[in-house]
């Protein structure tokens, strides 16, 4: 297998949403622990590792985060909060009633994995190395995010507009197939995240039982 089909992730940009990274030694750490977690597991990184990229003794990285799990469950807080912020945000905007909302909600989603890559993928693949305690803002975040997109998928059964097997499974094979963009998705001329959401919230719909001829009616 070569290196690139093994990796855990293409981009090699630790992005974080814009006001977040906190000033100085504490906004590098968590970069750095984002780029390093993202690439090599949350048990594949050691303190040492992220002291050595910063060229600081471990010890100095504890003068801000009191240990590795405090720092991963920042980055998996940062990360579940920006998501729900990103769905509440595109609900309200939305307007419509459920097939439009339903692709409002889906190209955030979408979008947001595509564009904070790694932050996704640390928050979605590591939260599993976090004490209860650490885990629980995080989670009371993400159900928050999945109760928006099941609320929808169940207003359009109600409304004979959307006809799935099961709503909730429909909405989890929604969530996890917009997740798993962060692992492969690379930005390219025939491919712009404005496209690629496009296309996911078509595949959405579909899973939904709309088809494009039902909505030209």
């Amino acid at each position: 297998m070569s290196q690139a089909s093994a990796a855990r992730i293409f981009t090699d940009d630790p992005k974080l949403p814009a006001g977040i990274l906190p000033r100085g030694t504490a906004g590098r750490i968590l970069e750095i622990g984002l780029m390093l977690f993202a690439r090599d597991g949350f048990h594949g990184t050691s303190i040492r590792d992220i002291g050595k990229e910063l060229g600081l003794k471990p010890a100095n990285l504890y003068d801000h985060y009191p240990s590795k799990e405090h720092l991963l469950a920042e980055l998996v807080r940062i990360g579940h909060e920006e998501h729900l912020r990103a769905m509440t945000r595109a609900l309200l905007d939305a307007g419509g009633g459920p097939v439009e909302q339903l692709q409002a909600l889906v190209c955030a989603h979408v979008r947001l994995h595509a564009e904070y890559a790694m932050l996704a993928v640390v928050a979605n693949n590591e939260m599993h190395a976090l004490s209860p305690a650490l885990a629980a803002p995080a989670l009371a975040l993400r159900q928050q995010a999945e109760g928006l997109l099941i609320d929808v998928i169940e207003r359009g059964v109600q409304a004979g507009v959307f006809d799935p097997p099961d709503p909730w499974l429909a909405g989890a094979a929604i969530g996890g197939m917009g997740m798993r963009v962060a692992h492969w998705y690379r930005p390219t001329r025939d491919r712009p995240i404005d496209h690629l959401t496009g296309v996911y919230a078509e595949l959405a719909l579909r899973m939904l039982g709309v088809r494009p001829s039902a909505r030209r009616r």
